[in-house]
């Protein structure tokens, strides 16, 4: 539920120093609302119900990103450490930001710690900015005494993806430019050259197959390209929607695990989960046993998560770490061979988080190979769709010309 039991309100106004103010606030009615903030001393402009709707919400550009709980991450540690206690430092952090929808977020945050809740009970009510790894190390930070070092290796966790999703979103970009230069291309030509070529054909019989296929190619997209439009633009929506339900995820799931290409980064990116997830917590203290169940969580795709359950039954029969985790997946030989001497060492945290450290740069190598190899294939790919188009029409008038003569 999450904080969102009563409404919210948007408020502009002046603080007590004249400087304006604006933010959101949590109240049970618009005149709850104006009292709060007059005690806050606020000489109010305006205060209107937050009014926020799906159609909104999926096109807006105030949307809470992984770099906003990136940045708030990496602020609280700061705070933490400089002595503040939880609750100020949100308060803190909520009254000094100014993109709207983390300081509603924030505000939410805030009413429920006032309630009474533990932050990791509060942040679980958020699935969408927190995830279970990010709930779990909260949770032992909490337990523990060392909630500042749980958000420092957070921090630095979501950097590396913030990062990483940076690089794939600036890689992808230029040859998503061509794949639109190219589709918009053959629109062009099926829709406006075709059709004035059309004339020179008219008269003539037993026309070449591929001139058939190009003018009958151009008749269809020009009678049926709105409907094809619609239909592409209602399967991305269901694709989105469909992306949150169970059954999708599934299915998605057991495709990814089997498609050649995908596999190898679906495997390093749960191994980057599980092994960076259970290094942080065993540097926190967590017993191995109760470190694995945890991580274990952490891992998303099912078949996946299935494997390390069976294993860590096996550790906790007794069985040697190493030797039950280098039969899933997540561990081939060279890091189970790490683990054992990291068991012989005792630094099984160190040796979890090398690991994971691998995986990184294994994946982040990965995704510069693969977008790499995207941009030529995707050019050679609708190079040949537009060369051929323009070698079937250019077959086409030779042979109209030929028949002329």
């Amino acid at each position: 539920k999450g904080g969102r039991l009563m409404p919210q309100y948007e408020y502009n106004g002046y603080d007590k120093s004249g400087a304006r103010v604006s933010g959101s606030i949590t109240a049970e009615s618009l005149s709850a609302a104006q009292q709060l903030l007059k005690k806050q001393g606020l000489l109010l402009k305006s205060v209107k119900e937050e009014q926020l709707n799906q159609q909104a919400a999926l096109f807006s550009t105030d949307k809470i990103g992984i770099a906003d709980i990136e940045f708030l991450t990496a602020e609280l540690s700061l705070l933490l450490d400089s002595g503040l206690k939880i609750d100020k430092g949100i308060e803190l952090l909520k009254s000094a930001n100014k993109k709207p929808s983390l300081a509603r977020l924030l505000n939410k945050i805030s009413t429920e710690l006032r309630s009474g809740k533990q932050l990791s009970q509060v942040l679980a009510g958020f699935p969408d900015y927190f995830d279970a790894l990010y709930v779990n190390l909260v949770s032992i930070g909490e337990k523990t005494g060392q909630l500042s070092d749980v958000f420092r290796q957070l921090a630095s966790d979501l950097a590396f993806r913030r990062d990483l999703q940076k690089k794939i979103s600036q890689a992808l970009t230029y040859p998503m430019v061509i794949l639109l230069v190219c589709i918009a291309s053959v629109v062009f030509i099926f829709n406006y050259v075709v059709p004035n070529m059309a004339t020179m054909f008219e008269r003539q019989q037993d026309l070449p197959f591929y001139t058939t296929m190009l003018l009958s190619t151009s008749a269809w997209l020009q009678q049926y390209q709105l409907i094809l439009l619609v239909v592409l633009v209602l399967l991305g929506v269901l694709v989105v929607q469909g992306r949150k339900r169970p059954a999708f995820q599934r299915r998605w799931q057991w495709l990814a695990i089997r498609i050649p290409v995908v596999t190898s980064a679906v495997l390093q990116v749960e191994r980057i989960r599980f092994n960076g997830g259970l290094a942080m917590m065993l540097q926190a203290g967590v017993a191995v046993d109760q470190a694995l169940d945890l991580a274990n969580g952490n891992i998303k795709q099912a078949e996946l998560r299935a494997e390390m359950q069976i294993a860590i039954g096996k550790i906790k029969r007794g069985e040697q770490l190493s030797s039950a985790l280098r039969q899933t997946r997540l561990f081939p030989d060279f890091f189970a061979s790490l683990l054992s001497v990291g068991e012989e060492s005792g630094e099984l945290a160190r040796i979890f988080q090398e690991i994971a450290q691998r995986c990184q740069r294994q994946f982040t190598d990965w995704v510069t190979r693969f977008t790499s190899l995207l941009e030529p294939l995707l050019i050679l790919v609708m190079g040949g769709i537009v060369g051929g188009v323009v070698v079937i029409m250019m077959l086409s008038i030779t042979s109209a010309t030929d028949v002329g003569l």
